[in-house]
Protein backbone atom coordinates (compact mmCIF):
# COMPACT_ATOMS: atom_id res chain seq x y z
CA UNK A 1 0.00 0.00 0.00
CA UNK A 2 1.63 3.57 -1.52
CA UNK A 3 0.27 6.38 0.70
CA UNK A 4 0.67 10.02 -0.59
CA UNK A 5 -0.79 13.16 1.11
CA UNK A 6 -0.63 16.38 -0.81
CA UNK A 7 -2.29 19.83 -1.60
CA UNK A 8 -5.76 19.73 -3.25
CA UNK A 9 -5.24 20.94 -6.91
CA UNK A 10 -8.34 21.78 -9.00
CA UNK A 11 -8.30 19.12 -10.87
CA UNK A 12 -9.38 16.89 -7.73
CA UNK A 13 -12.71 18.34 -7.07
CA UNK A 14 -14.77 15.63 -8.63
CA UNK A 15 -12.94 13.14 -5.78
CA UNK A 16 -12.75 15.51 -3.12
CA UNK A 17 -16.43 16.11 -3.53
CA UNK A 18 -17.33 12.28 -3.70
CA UNK A 19 -15.00 11.95 -0.20
CA UNK A 20 -17.10 14.90 0.98
CA UNK A 21 -20.62 13.54 0.50
CA UNK A 22 -19.78 10.47 2.19
CA UNK A 23 -18.19 12.64 5.46
CA UNK A 24 -21.40 14.46 5.35
CA UNK A 25 -23.27 10.92 5.03
CA UNK A 26 -21.51 9.82 7.81
CA UNK A 27 -22.72 12.90 10.29
CA UNK A 28 -26.08 12.85 8.93
CA UNK A 29 -25.78 16.50 7.42
CA UNK A 30 -27.14 18.06 4.33
CA UNK A 31 -26.05 21.08 3.22
CA UNK A 32 -27.00 23.96 0.50
CA UNK A 33 -24.71 22.91 -2.48
CA UNK A 34 -23.49 26.62 -2.55
CA UNK A 35 -21.53 25.82 0.65
CA UNK A 36 -19.92 23.00 -0.87
CA UNK A 37 -18.99 24.79 -3.95
CA UNK A 38 -17.63 28.02 -1.72
CA UNK A 39 -15.70 25.75 0.60
CA UNK A 40 -14.23 24.22 -2.82
CA UNK A 41 -13.61 27.54 -3.78
CA UNK A 42 -12.27 28.89 -0.47
CA UNK A 43 -9.57 25.80 -1.00
CA UNK A 44 -8.39 26.34 -4.23
CA UNK A 45 -8.01 30.44 -3.44
CA UNK A 46 -4.39 31.54 -2.54
CA UNK A 47 -5.49 34.24 0.04
CA UNK A 48 -7.66 31.99 2.10
CA UNK A 49 -6.49 30.48 5.28
CA UNK A 50 -8.50 27.39 4.41
CA UNK A 51 -6.47 24.82 2.85
CA UNK A 52 -7.26 20.71 1.29
CA UNK A 53 -4.68 17.93 2.14
CA UNK A 54 -5.58 14.82 0.26
CA UNK A 55 -4.73 11.60 1.07
CA UNK A 56 -4.38 8.80 -1.40
CA UNK A 57 -3.65 5.08 -1.45
CA UNK A 58 -2.18 3.28 -4.35
CA UNK A 59 -2.83 6.53 -6.28
CA UNK A 60 -7.03 6.80 -5.56
CA UNK A 61 -8.21 9.41 -3.62
CA UNK A 62 -9.17 8.32 0.39
CA UNK A 63 -9.21 11.17 2.30
CA UNK A 64 -8.78 14.69 3.44
CA UNK A 65 -8.08 16.75 5.99
CA UNK A 66 -9.60 20.61 6.01
CA UNK A 67 -7.19 22.62 8.07
CA UNK A 68 -6.75 26.54 8.24
CA UNK A 69 -4.74 28.64 10.61
CA UNK A 70 -5.43 31.74 12.65
CA UNK A 71 -3.86 33.95 15.43
CA UNK A 72 -4.36 32.81 19.12
CA UNK A 73 -4.65 34.81 22.49
CA UNK A 74 -3.26 32.00 24.26
CA UNK A 75 0.43 31.89 22.62
CA UNK A 76 2.14 34.20 20.41
CA UNK A 77 1.74 32.86 17.50
CA UNK A 78 -1.20 31.21 15.31
CA UNK A 79 -3.15 27.49 15.66
CA UNK A 80 -3.83 25.40 13.30
CA UNK A 81 -7.18 23.88 13.61
CA UNK A 82 -8.04 20.79 11.57
CA UNK A 83 -11.87 21.23 11.20
CA UNK A 84 -12.36 18.23 9.05
CA UNK A 85 -10.47 14.75 8.72
CA UNK A 86 -12.06 12.24 6.68
CA UNK A 87 -11.21 8.47 5.34
CA UNK A 88 -13.23 6.29 3.04
CA UNK A 89 -14.69 3.45 4.69
CA UNK A 90 -12.60 0.67 2.23
CA UNK A 91 -9.51 2.79 3.74
CA UNK A 92 -10.00 2.89 7.32
CA UNK A 93 -7.97 1.48 9.58
CA UNK A 94 -4.62 1.23 7.16
CA UNK A 95 -3.36 4.58 8.61
CA UNK A 96 -4.73 7.25 6.29
CA UNK A 97 -6.22 9.19 9.12
CA UNK A 98 -2.53 9.01 11.27
CA UNK A 99 -1.17 9.96 7.82
CA UNK A 100 -3.26 13.15 7.12
CA UNK A 101 -2.72 14.21 10.85
CA UNK A 102 1.28 13.42 10.80
CA UNK A 103 1.61 15.12 7.70
CA UNK A 104 -0.61 18.21 8.69
CA UNK A 105 1.74 18.39 12.08
CA UNK A 106 4.50 18.54 10.04
CA UNK A 107 3.12 21.65 7.96
CA UNK A 108 2.49 23.02 10.99
CA UNK A 109 5.55 22.56 12.56
CA UNK A 110 7.21 23.90 9.37
CA UNK A 111 4.97 26.90 9.60
CA UNK A 112 5.64 28.17 12.98
CA UNK A 113 2.55 27.46 14.02
CA UNK A 114 2.25 26.38 17.51
CA UNK A 115 -0.73 24.17 18.22
CA UNK A 116 -2.91 21.73 16.14
CA UNK A 117 -6.46 21.09 17.32
CA UNK A 118 -10.05 19.54 16.33
CA UNK A 119 -12.90 18.49 17.57
CA UNK A 120 -14.78 15.26 16.61
CA UNK A 121 -18.40 13.97 17.89
CA UNK A 122 -18.36 12.55 21.31
CA UNK A 123 -19.81 9.26 19.73
CA UNK A 124 -17.42 8.62 16.92
CA UNK A 125 -15.29 5.74 18.90
CA UNK A 126 -13.22 4.59 16.25
CA UNK A 127 -11.90 8.44 15.81
CA UNK A 128 -11.53 8.88 18.66
CA UNK A 129 -9.27 5.82 19.47
CA UNK A 130 -7.16 7.47 17.01
CA UNK A 131 -7.34 11.06 18.47
CA UNK A 132 -6.66 9.78 22.14
CA UNK A 133 -3.03 8.10 20.70
CA UNK A 134 -2.10 11.91 19.94
CA UNK A 135 -3.28 13.73 23.09
CA UNK A 136 -6.05 12.78 26.27
CA UNK A 137 -9.40 14.18 26.52
CA UNK A 138 -9.02 17.46 28.03
CA UNK A 139 -12.31 18.23 29.02
CA UNK A 140 -13.65 20.93 26.99
CA UNK A 141 -16.92 20.99 25.80
CA UNK A 142 -18.21 22.88 22.89
CA UNK A 143 -21.20 25.42 22.60
CA UNK A 144 -22.30 26.54 19.10
CA UNK A 145 -24.79 29.28 18.53
CA UNK A 146 -26.09 29.66 14.52
CA UNK A 147 -26.24 32.99 13.14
Amino acid sequence: MTVQIRTAAAADETGWRALWDAYLAFYNVSLDPAITARTWARVLDPASPLTARLGFVDGRMQGFALHHHHASTWVMGEDCYLEDLFVADSARGHGLGRALIDDLKALAKAAGWHRLYWHTDEGNARARALYDSYAPYDGHVRYRITL
